[in-house]
């Protein structure tokens, strides 16, 4: 089974959520879905002001294989994209749960969020489809 750390929350198209100390959010891919895509040779992140809605795709990474829209988990502004991205996308592969973040976003008050899921869900989810 693909890695899922305990600090996190995730959702159900295979994004993960950081809350950082500032208050904003860092959002990638999981384990899982940079296993499924395979080899990243291109991804595309929002630009730092960018509004996005929860639900909405807002990012693209682009493997060997496919093609693949990233879903805004919260509603809010991009403060930042991951511009190591731009020359390194494998960086995605090697790294999800750090130096591949995708964005960072400041979530609007009272904002939309996408159903997120613990740990636990997000493991039983990945068991449910075949991982």
């Amino acid at each position: 089974m693909s890695k899922v750390p305990a600090d996190l929350k995730y959702t159900k198209t295979h994004e993960w959520l950081r809350t950082l100390p500032d208050g904003s959010i860092e959002i990638g891919i999981t384990d899982h879905a940079q296993h499924a895509l395979g080899d990243l040779v291109f991804v595309e992140v929002p630009e730092a002001g960018r509004a996005v809605k929860a639900g909405e795709p807002c990012a693209v990474v682009e493997s060997v294989k496919a093609a693949s829209d990233v879903y805004a988990p919260v509603t809010g502004e991009v403060t930042a994209g991951n511009p190591r991205l731009a020359s390194e996308p494998e960086a995605v592969n090697t790294d999800a749960y750090g130096g591949g973040w995708l964005m960072r976003v400041r979530p609007t008050p009272g904002g939309a969020t996408a159903a997120l899921m613990s740990p636990a869900e997000y493991e039983k989810l990945q068991q449910e489809e075949g991982d």
